[in-house]
């Protein structure tokens, strides 16, 4: 893209995106398509296979009452409670990664609808199952989803975004990039999580000094 636009590192299963999802949201609706964003997986713990011990999920939803207290965001624990959970995110960072090739949109979409699902509903988004069904709330069809999302090629393009994101130096999500400014440069438009008007007007000062 030559053209104004962001890149948005983030991770389905990582409580301050969530957090800052209605940021997001606001940024979409304050530029519309003339602020396109681009979404890359940033792989907070994939491939992991070891069940969560119950003072690992106790320590974990200390963060999400940490994020709560912030953004006023719901979420119900029942994430956490089934026994022998495994705190994967590789499969939902690949369904974001299979539902993009549909499109920018759709994938940003998805990925709200992701969080909401595990956060506030209490759901299982390391499940195919589960994260199919979540496609085809957005039109998606189930069987070319599962059998995209289950391929070898997805589970190595979803690989690259963690790549991509490691030599960007991104160490920590939600990372939110902008460019290319008249010297094609990118920069920061926030490190971690940040509210909404201060982003907001960040964004609307620099596109202006982009025009003028």
């Amino acid at each position: 893209m030559d053209a104004p636009h962001l890149i948005y590192f983030a991770d389905p299963m990582c409580s301050w995106c969530y957090g800052f999802s209605p940021v997001i949201e606001d940024i979409r609706r304050a530029f519309g398509r003339a602020l396109p964003i681009r979404v890359i997986m940033g792989g907070l713990r994939p491939g992991t296979e070891t069940p969560m011990t119950e003072a690992a999920k106790a320590e974990v939803v200390g963060h999400w009452r940490h994020v709560q207290e912030a953004t006023g965001l719901p979420f119900d624990e029942n994430a956490l409670a089934r026994e022998g959970f495994v705190y994967d995110t590789d499969p939902a960072a690949r369904a974001v990664v299979v539902v993009r090739r549909d499109g920018e949109e759709l994938a940003t979409d998805y990925l709200g609808r992701v969080q909401r699902a595990f956060y506030a509903e209490g759901r299982d988004v390391t499940s195919g199952e589960v994260l199919a069904g979540l496609a085809v709330e957005l039109g998606v069809d189930r069987e070319r989803f599962l059998e995209q999302w289950s391929s070898e090629e997805a589970k190595q393009e979803t690989w690259r975004d963690y790549a991509i994101s490691q030599r960007a130096g991104v160490t920590g999500f939600p990372t939110l990039v902008g460019g290319p400014n008249a010297d094609g440069a990118y920069g920061v438009v926030t490190r971690g999580y940040a509210a909404q008007e201060p982003v907001v007007a960040a964004l609307r000062n620099w596109l202006e000094g982009a025009e003028g």
